[in-house]
This record gives C-alpha cells, sequence and structure tokens, in this order.
C-alpha cells in the first residue's frame, strides 16, 4: 500500500499557492506533518483525503481501491460512523471500545462529553472501519495522559498509511518514522520523527545561510570593485577634460592612448556588472524571512478590585445532571490557577459556571473555549477592524508575537483554527483584559507558538485561569492547582 504524490500545486481562488510542486511517497507506517499555523498542513491532508481538488499534479493510490479515512480537527458532530461503530457487535469494534475506553451507552449523551471524549470516538471508528489509509488532525487536542496513552496504544497497532497533523512533540516522537515538513509553499519529507527531522532541515538551514553569506560576500567584493572603476573612470575623465580645455580641444579629440585606457576601464565596468547582476540573481533565490514572534509585553492597567471573579454554589450542573458539588473558589487580581482533572471531570464546566457568576464587564475578561467556530472567526476579525487606531495597532502586535502574520489574516477573512486562536489571545491581550479563562489553549497551535504563548502567559499580570493537559505551560505559568475528581475541586498549591 502507498500515497504518491506528484508535483502537486494548490491554492484558494487566485491567491498566492499555499502548495507547489509537492512530489511525496508515502509507505505503510506513521507519518507526521508539522509546519507553522496556515502553512498548509490541513489543506495538504485534505487533498490526500480528496476532500479538495489539485489545482496541478495528481494523488495515485497504490492499490487504487485502497480506502481512505480523515479524522479532523473538530469533534463537534456525532457522525453516522461513530454511531455505527457504537451499534456494532464484532470483535474488533469491541476491541477498539476497550482499548479506548469507550462506553456504547455514552453515546446518548454526546452534547455533554468532553471533546476528549468525543475525540476517542472519532478515532475509534475511523480504526474500526479498517481503512487502508488513516489521517489525523491533532488527534490529542482535548486528550488528558491516561487518554493519550490509550490512544497512542491504539495507533501504534494500526499497520497502514497513518499520516498524523500534530504539534504534540511526545506524540511525533512515539509514533512517527518519517515527518513532512510543510514550510513556505512546499512539503518535503524528512527520515525520523519530529526531532530527527529538525536536525535534519536545520542542518539544511545553515547550509543554505553559509551559500547565502559567501554569495553576500562576493557580491559585496564586486559592488566594491565596479565603485572604484567608476570612480577611476570618472576621475579620469575628469582629468582629460581639464586638459583638453587647457590645451583648447574637444573632448572628443582625446588622444588614442587616453581612448584606450577609458576604453579598458568601461569594459572592466561591463564586466564586474554582469557579475554583480549574476550574483545578485542567485542571492533572490534565497527567501530567508524574518521569522515572526518575539517576547510579549503587555502595558497593563491592572483591575481596581483585589478580587475579580468568586463562585460559592452547592452544585453545578451540566443540563439535568450534577458534575460537582460544593463548589467554593475565588480568583484574585493577579492569581494563576490551573484546573486538571481527567476528560470528562468536569473542568470545561467548572469554567463555564465561573464565568456565568462573574460581574466583570465584558470586554474586561477573555474567555478562549476549546473550539472556535468558523462564524466565532469571522465575528473576532470585524471586532478588531473596528477596534480603535491604538488598540487595534497592540492586538496586531501582540498576534505577531505569537507568531502570526496578522494583516494577511485580516485580508483572508478565512483563518485556520491555529490562526484563528493567536488572534483570540491577541485580542484579549491587547485590550488590556483583567481576566484570562482559557480552555485548553494551545489547541491548533504550531510548536513555536505554544513556546512563545508560555512566555506570554507566565509575564501577564492579571488573572489567569487555565485548562490544560500540557504539563511544561501548566508549570511554567500556574502557581496554584483545581483538581477536579470525583465530583470535587480540590485547590492544591503547587
Amino acid at each position: 500500500m502507498f500515497v504518491h504524490l506528484a508535483d502537486l500545486s494548490f491554492s484558494y481562488s487566485d491567491s498566492v499557492p499555499i502548495l507547489r510542486d509537492v512530489s511525496i511517497q508515502l509507505a505503510p507506517g506513521w507519518t507526521g506533518v508539522v509546519g507553522a499555523n496556515g502553512a498548509g498542513k490541513t489543506t495538504l491532508i485534505r487533498l490526500i483525503a480528496a476532500e479538495l481538488e489539485p489545482a496541478a499534479g495528481h494523488i495515485r493510490l497504490d492499490p487504487p481501491s485502497a480506502s481512505i479515512a480523515l479524522c479532523p480537527q473538530t469533534v463537534d458532530t456525532i457522525t453516522s460512523a461513530i454511531e455505527s461503530f457504537a451499534a456494532a457487535d464484532d470483535r474488533a469494534s469491541r476491541r477498539i471500545e476497550g482499548e479506548l475506553a469507550l462506553e456504547p451507552k455514552s453515546l446518548s449523551r454526546w452534547p455533554t462529553l468532553s471533546p476528549g471524549e468525543r475525540r476517542r470516538w472519532q478515532v475509534g471508528a475511523a480504526l474500526a472501519a479498517q481503512p487502508d489509509v488513516l489521517i489525523l488532525d491533532e488527534p490529542t487536542d482535548h486528550l488528558d495522559a491516561d487518554a493519550r496513552e490509550l490512544l497512542i496504544g491504539a495507533l501504534l497497532r494500526f499497520r497502514g498509511v497513518g499520516i498524523v497533523v500534530s504539534h504534540d512533540r511526545a506524540l511525533l516522537e512515539r509514533l512517527t518514522a518519517h515527518t513532512i515538513r510543510v514550510h513556505r509553499g512546499s512539503a518535503r519529507i524528512f527520515r525520523g520523527a519530529y526531532r530527527e527531522a529538525k536536525r535534519s532541515w536545520e542542518a539544511e538551514d545553515r547550509a543554505r545561510i553559509a551559500d547565502r553569506d559567501k554569495l553576500k560576500r562576493e557580491h559585496d567584493k564586486l559592488a566594491r570593485r565596479l565603485a572604484d572603476k567608476r570612480r577611476m573612470l570618472a576621475s579620469a575623465q575628469a582629468r582629460r577634460s581639464h586638459e583638453n580645455r587647457v590645451r583648447g580641444l574637444f573632448d572628443g579629440q582625446i588622444a588614442a592612448p587616453a581612448r584606450t585606457i577609458g576604453g579598458r576601464t568601461m569594459q572592466d565596468i561591463a564586466v564586474l556588472r554582469r557579475g554583480l547582476e549574476r550574483v545578485g540573481e542567485e542571492l533572490d533565490r534565497f527567501e530567508f524571512k524574518k521569522e515572526k514572534g518575539r517576547a510579549l509585553f503587555v502595558d497593563y492597567v491592572p483591575a481596581p478590585m483585589s478580587r475579580v471573579m468568586a463562585i460559592d454554589a452547592p452544585a453545578i450542573h451540566a443540563g439535568e445532571k450534577q458534575i460537582l458539588a460544593g463548589v467554593h473558589l475565588l480568583v484574585g487580581r493577579d492569581s494563576k490557577i490551573r484546573v486538571s482533572g481527567a476528560n470528562g471531570a468536569g473542568k470545561t464546566t467548572l469554567l463555564n459556571a465561573l464565568i456565568a457568576a462573574s460581574h466583570l464587564p465584558a470586554d474586561r475578561m477573555l474567555h478562549l473555549p476549546q473550539e472556535l467556530d468558523h462564524d466565532d472567526a469571522v465575528a473576532m476579525l470585524d471586532a478588531i477592524g473596528g477596534l480603535p487606531a491604538a488598540t487595534r495597532s497592540r492586538v496586531l502586535t501582540l498576534a505577531a508575537a505569537l507568531g502570526l502574520d496578522p494583516e494577511r489574516v485580516l485580508r483572508s477573512h478565512s483563518p485556520s483554527p491555529g490562526e484563528a486562536r493567536k488572534l483570540a489571545l491577541a485580542y484579549g491581550l491587547g485590550r488590556q483584559v483583567w481576566a484570562c479563562l482559557l480552555d485548553e489553549p494551545t489547541n491548533h497551535l504550531d510548536i513555536p507558538a505554544i513556546e512563545r504563548l508560555q512566555d506570554a502567559l507566565a509575564a501577564y499580570p492579571g488573572a489567569l485561569v487555565i485548562v490544560t493537559h500540557d504539563e511544561a505551560l501548566a508549570h511554567r505559568v500556574a502557581g496554584e492547582e483545581w483538581r477536579v475528581e470525583s465530583g470535587q475541586v480540590r485547590v492544591l498549591s503547587r
């Protein structure tokens, strides 16, 4: 079983191509797909899954009858495939349910299932279909540590061609043997999981930088020689003109030896000019761009009150079902709180209850849910466009610091999930909110953006309540932990 991509190109409408001349062959085993948000990772896997038509080139399956299953980033909808999987009673389906700790009766409360539980159902249904090609887009988003282990175990047993888009470096190291880097319109495959592949492309980048620097030195040398020759020619012409005036001659009456010297200098200048143009054209091939992203600094105005949020409730419900009991919590002006717990324990429910109990003005609070739908993203783009000039500039500066090209995204009106999250974070921080309530903020973010976000939240001086399974992020930004388990919330010091 193989997947062949030959000279593949794609663009949306008449815009700049997202992918150009991509040629890759994929064999059985897992291949990771990495790249910055908006680079074209999801576009690439949708092309492979035949959800998009390439502008040029083709994709060939060997054998042609091979089946493909794609698990997208979103987990909102219960699909017919999930329902069929839950209803099946064959041995393979039962085995997968056991491997992923799935309970068919839970589908009756799909709207209240956590995104992590829905993700396991989504992947389980895809595995049960026994596809030849399995494509996963950010499969560990929303999953706690135990669920991640269950998922990785199930995926390691898959024997077809596996393709996984992920920012989860631990997953990539455990699962993949090859890595596709989607970068500035290209998609290339490297041997090894993320760490080994990254070393390879960084070595190539260093070699290209060395070649560029060598050409730059040659270019500067030629430019200096050309400038010297031009000065020599100008000086010689000035002297000859002066001598001619003294002798009463016209410039055209210059003696033959002088004309010869001038002609040779002109020839030298022409040769140097052609050499400079050649080296300049070679330098133009090096499209080194300054990487976006820098340390965030928010010119922050603190909340006037010492307590910005509180909840005092005998019980918290999701619909008619009681999720938590005896919840008495306080968020101070500069609190840094991590909410932890297993999928389905009630972390998001707790966060929503805290927001509902808050009396903060809407423009002084940033709530980032686990998922932003397309309408939310478009509305946010419109809101950013309508901000006062100074605030808008601050928001766009923060978005760029998170590794985004905000002006391009504002023009496109079609941000990727990762781009939408960066914009949402910048929108809140740029408006100098008093409290940030973030539910799995690293979902859909590329690896450099996660590192920048870590720095930003560590420096954020306001109140922070963050639901995250990312241990490195939690350790960096939080000083207190709310542990949600067995229907209770325990407050722990860190």
